[in-house]
C-alpha cells in the first residue's frame, strides 16, 4: 500500500532500494541525531532493508520528481513502539538525507502519515519524540500540530550506547488541525 503526496510518494522498501539508502544513511549527520549508527555498507543498509525497515507501516520516502528515496517514515505500534502506548496508539519516527533538508519533506510526509493513521487505522493518539539537539525534528513535529509532553532524561539509548535525553510529544485525533499535503 502506497500513501501519495503532491511531491512524495510513501512507499514499502525493496531491497533494489538499498543503494539509495546506504547514500544516505552513511551520513554521520543523519543516524546518529535520530538514535541509529551511520550504515557502513549497502549490504548494511540491505540487512537492515530486510529487518528494521520491513515492518508494518514502515515506508520509504521517494521523491516523485527524481523516483529517488529521500529517506524514511514508520508508524509503530504498540510492541515495536519505543514508548509504553496503547492499543489505540502508535509512535511516529522519520529520517530525510541531508541533499533534501529544507525542503518540507519531512513535515509533508508526517502530515500524510498522520492521516493514514487516524483515518485509515482509526487510532486516537501519536506519539513521536526528538534528542536534545535535534531541533529540526522538534519543528517538523510543531508544524504537524505536536504538543509537547513530557522529557525522559539520562536514558540508555541502545542503539548508540549513549545516554540521551529525550523530548516526547503527542498529537490526538480530535486536535488535529488541517492536515492538508501541499
Amino acid at each position: 500500500m502506497d500513501i501519495e503526496t503532491n511531491r512524495l510518494v510513501l512507499r514499502g522498501w525493496l531491497d533494489s532500494d538499498a543503494k539509495d539508502l546506504y547514500r544516505l544513511a552513511k551520513d554521520p549527520r543523519v543516524g546518529p541525531i535520530a538514535g541509529w549508527p551511520p550504515h557502513k555498507s549497502e549490504e548494511d543498509s540491505l540487512n537492515i532493508i530486510r529487518t528494521v525497515l520491513s515492518k508494518p507501516y514502515t515506508f520509504a520516502v521517494v521523491l516523485k520528481e527524481e523516483n529517488k528515496v529521500v529517506g524514511s517514515i514508520g508508524l509503530m505500534l504498540q510492541v515495536d513502539s519505543n514508548l509504553d502506548i496503547l492499543e489505540d496508539e502508535g509512535e511516529i519516527g522519520y529520517w530525510i538525507g541531508t541533499p533534501y533538508w529544507k525542503k518540507g519533506l519531512a513535515t509533508e510526509a508526517t502530515k500524510a502519515l498522520i492521516q493514514f493513521a487516524f483515518q485509515t487505522l482509526k487510532l486516537n493518539k501519536l506519539w513521536c519524540g526528538y534528542f536534545d539537539g535535534n531541533n529540526k525534528s522538534k519543528r517538523v513535529q510543531e508544524k504537524c500540530g505536536f504538543i509537547y509532553h513530557h522529557t525522559n532524561k539520562d536514558i540508555h539509548w541502545k542503539l548508540l550506547d549513549e545516554i540521551r535525553t529525550e523530548h516526547i510529544t503527542c498529537l490526538e485525533k480530535n486536535n488535529t488541525f488541517n492536515l492538508s499535503r501541499d
